[in-house]
Order: C-alpha cells, then sequence, then structure tokens
C-alpha cells in the first residue's frame, strides 16, 4: 500500500490560490434522512475532516439549501450551528452550497428572481457564521441559457453574496459556454466505479483542458459500492435511496458483481473498498475530488485517507476493466426522464 501524505488541490477560475484536501466532505446525508444524526456526531465528523488535512489546506464541504426530508434549510441550519460553536474552523473550510430550487415542487427555476432569493435564503440562514464561498445551481434550467444563468451569478459576485460560481450536472460543451462568460471554480458530477458514463469522460477531459476541478459526487456510489449493504432491505425505511432504480432488489442483485470484483482488489492492496473507490476517483486527475458524504468521524478519517492512496498503472487498469466488463443495471436515479431530473444539462 503507498501513500501520498496530505493529497490536495487548487481550485479553478479565480479562486487558484485556494488549496483544498483531496477529498471534500459531503454534508447532505446529516439531515436528509428518516433520522437526521445529532449535532455532536455531525460535528466531530466536520471536525475530524478539517482536522486532518495539511496546513493550510481547507475542506471542501458540501452543503445544499434542500438538504433536508421536507427539502428545507435543516443542512445549512447545521451547518451555522457548527461555525457558530467552532468559528475558529471557518477559515479551514470551503462551502459549496446548491440552490436555484423550487422546495415546494423541487422544480429548478433559473430566473434573476428566484436565484436572488436562493443565495439571499442561503446567507440568511448562515446567518454570518460561514461565507458562502461556492454556489452553484442544483440543475441547469433549460428555459434559459447557460449565458443568462452565468451573467446572473457574475452580477451576484459582483455584489458580494458569494465568492466563486461553480457548476452542477453539466454537459462539457454547457462547461464550455460558461467558462466564456465567467470563470467556473469547481464542476460537480456523480463519478464512480458504477456511473462513468461518455459523458462523464467528456466532462473530466474538458474540465483538465480548462483547469477546472471536479468535484465528485457520491464515488461510493450512495454507499453501494462499499459492500455494507447486502441486499435493498438494508436501505433505511424513509431513505430516498429507496426510490432509486439501482437499489431496487432485482438490479441490486444484478450489479453485486462489480462490487465482489472491487472488493478483492482493496483486499489485496489491504485497504478497505471504501478507501479503492474513493482512490480510483481520485486518479482520474490532479484536479480531480472525490466527495463522499459522512456523518461520522472515523468514516470521514477513512474516506480522507482514500485520497492519500495511490494507485499503480495496473491497478487502475483493473479497476477500468471491471467498469468496462460488468454493465451497470438500472438508473442513476428513479429511472425518470433525464430531462425532467435535467440531468447533464
Amino acid at each position: 500500500m503507498s501513500f501520498q501524505t496530505h493529497n490536495t488541490a487548487k481550485l479553478g477560475g479565480h479562486a487558484t490560490d485556494v488549496v483544498v484536501g483531496k477529498v471534500a466532505h459531503g454534508l447532505m446525508m446529516m439531515t436528509w434522512r428518516a433520522q437526521p444524526v445529532s449535532d455532536e456526531e455531525a460535528f466531530a465528523s466536520i471536525k475530524a475532516g478539517i482536522d486532518s488535512l495539511a496546513p493550510g489546506a481547507k475542506m471542501f464541504l458540501n452543503s445544499g439549501e434542500f438538504y433536508a426530508n421536507d427539502l428545507g434549510t435543516a443542512n445549512l441550519e447545521l451547518v451555522a450551528r457548527f461555525f457558530e460553536k467552532y468559528p475558529d474552523y471557518a477559515d479551514k473550510a470551503f462551502l459549496s452550497v446548491k440552490g436555484g430550487v423550487i422546495p415546494a415542487t423541487f422544480g429548478i427555476d433559473g430566473s434573476v428572481e428566484n436565484l436572488r432569493k436562493s443565495v439571499t435564503n442561503i446567507n440568511a440562514v448562515l446567518r454570518g457564521t460561514k461565507k458562502l464561498d461556492l454556489f452553484e445551481c442544483a440543475r441547469v434550467d433549460d428555459k434559459f441559457t447557460i449565458e443568462d444563468i452565468m451573467k446572473t451569478l457574475k452580477q451576484f459576485v459582483s455584489e458580494g453574496l458569494f465568492d466563486y460560481i461553480g457548476l452542477s450536472e453539466v454537459r462539457a460543451e454547457t462547461v464550455k459556454r460558461a467558462v466564456a462568460v465567467a470563470p467556473i471554480a469547481a464542476v460537480e458530477i456523480e463519478i464512480s466505479a458504477w456511473s462513468f458514463e461518455e459523458e462523464t469522460k467528456k466532462v473530466l477531459a474538458t474540465c483538465e483542458e480548462l483547469s477546472i476541478p471536479v468535484i465528485a459526487y457520491s464515488p461510493l456510489g450512495r454507499g453501494y459500492l462499499t459492500g455494507s449493504l447486502k441486499s435493498s432491505e438494508d436501505v433505511p425505511e424513509g431513505d430516498f435511496r429507496r426510490g432509486f432504480t439501482r437499489f431496487k432488489e432485482e438490479y441490486f442483485k444484478a450489479n453485486y458483481a462489480i462490487v465482489d470484483a472491487l472488493t478483492t482488489i482493496a483486499q489485496r492492496k489491504n485497504i478497505t473498498p471504501v478507501q479503492l473507490c474513493i482512490a480510483w476517483v481520485s486518479s482520474l486527475g490532479e484536479k480531480v475530488i472525490p466527495l463522499p458524504g459522512s456523518s461520522n468521524a472515523k468514516r470521514t478519517l477513512e474516506n480522507v485517507k482514500g485520497g492519500n492512496i495511490k494507485l499503480t498503472e495496473e491497478e487502475q487498469a483493473e479497476i477500468q476493466d471491471i467498469i468496462d466488463k460488468f454493465e451497470v443495471k438500472g438508473d442513476r436515479f428513479g429511472g425518470q426522464d433525464p430531462k425532467v431530473l435535467h440531468l447533464w444539462g
């Protein structure tokens, strides 16, 4: 097993002076679950990640205006309580927040009015405990051009509402069009051993060319690739994953061969399947930053170590062969039309 101590990456656009850990920390499942975790457990998890980083590096924290069972601001409220209790940690974290949705319907609204309402609401909930470092529309609203959306967000940056612009679930072509209007600090897309689509590869190539980091969410396949879930029944009642096609029992079992294959490599390397999956995503580029979620301090540290593990060329090729060999059954989300979900905007 080979480690690279304190792996880091630099953000893009006007944020090239911002150094973050090579593994980010997703906060969604702290509040968007049947039983939200306690502040004590959540705070310990956030602190553990930040404390593990090299001096001068920030932890990329990922939140959302709607990360709650009622699509409300519970996640942001938790973030505010954390920085209220630990104000010295505010400068050690880089806070990215998704917004631009309509909570009542979970619809996407990229209008100037709604985006301003969203950003204003995020800042109000944070109540000055932490600067909103980066804002990104959760999805691209196809009723507006990406150019118009970027002009709006660029205006908000000039007003000091937040510092940097990010993109989420976008095509490579969209990235090119967006960066022509305003600098992009990061692009967030789903990447894992069971979510590695052709468009994913195009986005990776485009962002590498433009020196924009890719924040790779769900690198553990929403927990599936860890091997900790043995059947669809292991997904708790009330967990939104129960609505995802790949977590239906017939697809769950059909896809398990990829878990077994990855586990074999991890055992041979004497690391956990979690660390292998994170290490593989991290190996896709110097500016590819895995974004696993964690509500537990021990798991957070396990995730961070994954970004410090170096895979050999042979191991990378073996993992790619597994991805090519095993066709993943089921859709990334719930089987809905991608246009409804605004995937690959």
